[in-house]
């Protein structure tokens, strides 16, 4: 797929065939995450690949809105330090909203569909997956193909108009 296509074919995706990711797709979603760019190169993250029924349904524990966890093929885990101060903090949550979307892309980009979830448990989170006291689970991202329909463009997203979104030079209301 184009990179213009997967950008119009992603989409939430929250409800998963029963059908396995190739470890060469799945490993290619990473890579997307990791070659990332962000704030000053400084990189501050990790991921945790959790696959297996067991483990995902466990892990859809640590938000009411992750049970599409427990049925995706892959979720990943985004890990980020624990940062005592807020413009670190905001720094960091940016960064891994640009690593969210390389790997949505990269996902959409083969067919497979991706959510992502807030963690309410962190304690839960940090037990299921091993995480020492310095880092934190920020984020969860499900991978898995859709089981209503597979990914393609969308004709007509529901997207508010541009006209509404771009303002040129300066705002305008």
């Amino acid at each position: 797929m184009e990179t213009w296509d997967a950008i119009r074919a992603r989409r939430v995706v929250r409800a998963h065939a029963d059908r396995a990711i190739p470890e060469g797709d799945l490993d290619r979603i990473l890579e997307a995450g990791r070659r990332t760019p962000s704030s000053r190169n400084l990189q501050r993250w990790d991921f945790v690949v959790v696959r297996g029924r067991a483990r995902l349904e466990a892990l859809a524990q640590v938000w009411h809105g992750a049970r599409h966890v427990a049925t995706s093929d892959a979720t990943v885990a985004l890990v980020a330090p624990v940062a005592d101060d807020r413009r670190t903090r905001e720094s960091i949550q940016y960064d891994l909203g640009q690593v969210t979307m390389s790997m949505m892309l990269a996902a959409a980009d083969r067919g497979i569909g991706s959510a992502h979830s807030a963690v309410g448990d962190d304690d839960l989170a940090r037990r299921l997956l091993g995480l020492p006291p310095d880092r934190v689970c920020a984020w969860l991202l499900s991978f898995g193909y859709p089981a209503d329909r597979p990914l393609r463009p969308l004709q007509r997203p529901a997207r508010r108009d541009i006209a509404d979104v771009v303002h040129r030079d300066r705002w305008r209301g």
